[in-house]
């Protein structure tokens, strides 16, 4: 009896697999056409396939880089050609020197460049920045990179694919997601301005840098809540409330279906709370 069941227990602990704890979730999905969506963990960019090389966004660390330019050459017999920047914060730019070292040509927002040095983030300098706009073509399609003003950084970017009718953008927006806990490193009420500036876009597919594919409406909407987030903090302090206050009474109930709602939104508040009375 006791023999027979050392041996089921030998036979539970060799077969129960038990998960690394370095696991790292890579994967990458078509979106749409020659569009291409890399994940690491939960953090995405993405890339466009052309006839003579490939269009990459933000390469995330070092080691996530490297992956996927191994899996480019891979899979579609093409080189990075270019690399587009987000922005400059590290969780997203780190370990561009893999593409750069390999050929290919960094770009980002002008601001972006000197912020990168100030940070020290370990990744390539871009090559080529700009002001406002600027059209990339490669293969016959086409990217194009505008900047909305100040939101989640002063140098955030978003990279429109018209082919594929999808926009990828980072940090500033997301698909039925609350923004990430305090809302740290933004620029209030500078933020909004880029919600007016997607309404004028013509984009049908939203790509975040963060969860799930969204649409369009899905960007507007995330707008929406940051506005109604700050109007309502922005009135609870005018009427002398204090932030515990705000907090117990500011429900945003019309989000409570959202991502993080449970986890973010008392955060979320605390966060504007802070820019408004900082």
């Amino acid at each position: 009896m006791l023999k027979n069941l050392l041996c089921y227990l030998s036979f539970i602990l060799i077969t129960i697999p038990v998960p690394a704890q370095n696991d790292v979730q890579r994967n990458i999905s078509q979106i749409n056409g020659n569009l291409y969506r890399f994940q690491n963990n939960f953090h995405y960019s993405v890339f466009l396939v052309t006839e003579e090389g490939v269009i990459a966004t933000d390469p995330i660390n070092a080691e996530a880089a490297q992956w996927l330019n191994n899996e480019i050459k891979t899979r579609f017999g093409q080189p990075v050609k270019y690399l587009i920047y987000s922005h400059h914060h590290a969780d997203h730019v780190s370990g561009g020197e893999v593409f750069a070292d390999d050929g290919a040509t960094v770009i980002a927002h002008i601001n972006a460049a000197q912020a990168l040095i100030d940070d020290n983030v370990a990744t390539a300098l871009p090559a080529i920045t700009f002001q406002q706009s600027m059209t990339l073509e490669l293969g016959g399609q086409r990217v194009e990179l505008t900047y909305l003003g100040k939101n989640h950084s002063d140098n955030s970017v978003v990279a429109y694919f018209p082919a594929e009718k999808t926009l990828f953008a980072v940090d500033f927006v997301s698909t039925r997601r609350l923004p990430y806990k305090t809302i740290s490193r933004s620029y209030f009420p500078e933020y909004f301005q880029a919600f007016d500036k997607l309404e004028q876009m013509e984009f049908e597919i939203l790509a975040p840098g963060h969860g799930d594919l969204g649409s369009k409406r899905d960007a507007l909407e995330h707008g929406e809540y940051l506005k109604e987030l700050y109007q309502s903090v922005k009135a609870a302090v005018e009427s002398g409330n204090s932030l515990e206050e705000i907090k117990q009474s500011l429900t945003l109930e019309k989000y409570s279906g959202w991502s993080q709602f449970d986890a973010w939104r008392k955060e979320n508040i605390e966060g504007i709370y802070g820019y408004l009375t900082n």
